[in-house]
């Protein structure tokens, strides 16, 4: 009998234990200034979703450095924290790398960059908006007025995937004096060229805001791509360029989106990426092209000697981005940022 209680306690401890190793989440509305205006007519008010660890409510005086998430294209910020079934749930990798030990306790931010053209690329063009100043600054500025977060750039980190992997890479080069250290998950669109096909052009020539949703992925990619990179306030109604016309190349729109690409500017910026604390990367050797780009990137940090981590593993653009996040991101930035204030 005394057997039979002990094992009952033991299991109840066991279930407590894990009970408390769970964190809330809740998803805010943010309103951007930086958005306001811009030529598409997305709204400038924002859904974010914010994750408290679980010491956060059981620690009232305690404060915690942030990890801003970033997600990819035809993404949501409610698809990755689990509001709906999606291919990952953010709050249940979190949870779980914290309880194998793998990780510390954060608070873990992510924006909804889902616009009319399925992503804003964290760029900034009059007809998208700014979307590098709401991520940067008014995000972060909103998080530390209202949360118990340490605020201070050496408790910041920023990662993403995919999209969200190369605005990792785009705000964290220009921005070191915001995060202390960036990771990128299979980061897209660092090279290659613009698309010129012209069956492809054609049909984008024509298309109506109304339309967009119906689009195919390599079509709302284009079209994407060239509202932030080529906006054009004299192009109603989606007020781009788009890198053809008529069946011909446009080499001038064609520049402004290869000079967007990461390799193509990353030499720009390396005294504010050795200004960065840590900087991590990684990308599946099935995740064609990307992993390719991902790997000339860490050349190019090496030859100027820039400090990083890079792993490449077996892998697509998808299938393993729960666990990396789990075992490789978030022990990344538990080692990386500052828990304590000083």
């Amino acid at each position: 009998m005394k057997k039979l209680l002990f094992l009952t306690a033991l299991v109840m401890m066991s279930f407590s234990f894990v009970n408390a190793q769970k964190g809330t989440k809740e998803r805010i509305k943010i309103h951007s200034q930086a958005l306001e205006g811009n030529l598409i007519g997305d709204p400038a008010e924002r859904d974010v979703t914010v994750y408290l660890p679980p010491s956060y409510a059981s620690n009232p005086d305690r404060r915690f450095p942030v990890l801003y998430m970033l997600h990819g294209f035809t993404d949501t910020d409610s698809q990755w924290f689990g509001w709906e079934d999606h291919w990952i749930n953010l709050q249940d990798v979190i949870e779980q790398s914290i309880e194998q030990g793998l990780s510390k306790e954060m608070i873990v931010v992510m924006p909804n960059a889902y616009n009319k053209f399925k992503g804003s690329m964290y760029a900034s063009s009059a007809t998208i908006g700014d979307w590098e100043t709401f991520v940067t600054q008014e995000l972060v500025s909103y998080m530390d007025k209202n949360y118990r977060t340490i605020p201070d750039k050496n408790s910041r980190g920023l990662a993403g995937h995919s999209m969200g992997g190369y605005g990792t890479l785009r705000l964290g080069m220009k921005n070191p004096n915001v995060y202390a250290a960036i990771y990128a998950l299979s980061p897209c669109c660092m090279d290659g060229a613009a698309s010129t096909n012209a069956e492809l052009m054609k049909k984008l020539e024509s298309l109506t805001p109304d339309q967009l949703a119906e689009t195919s992925f390599f079509e709302i990619a284009a079209l994407a791509t060239s509202a932030a990179f080529a906006p054009n306030p004299q192009n109603p109604p989606l007020y781009l360029d788009l890198p053809a016309k008529d069946g011909e190349p446009r080499q001038e729109v064609i520049n402004k989106i290869i000079a967007n690409r990461t390799l193509n500017y990353v030499d720009q910026y390396v005294l504010n990426l050795k200004k960065l604390k840590a900087i991590g990367m990684d990308a599946g050797l099935q995740d064609r092209g990307i992993s390719e780009a991902t790997k000339k990137l860490h050349e190019l940090l090496e030859s100027y000697q820039v400090p990083h981590f890079y792993e490449s593993y077996e892998g697509d653009h998808l299938n393993r981005i729960a666990e990396r996040i789990q075992t490789k991101a978030l022990p990344f930035f538990s080692e990386n940022l500052v828990f304590q204030i000083e």
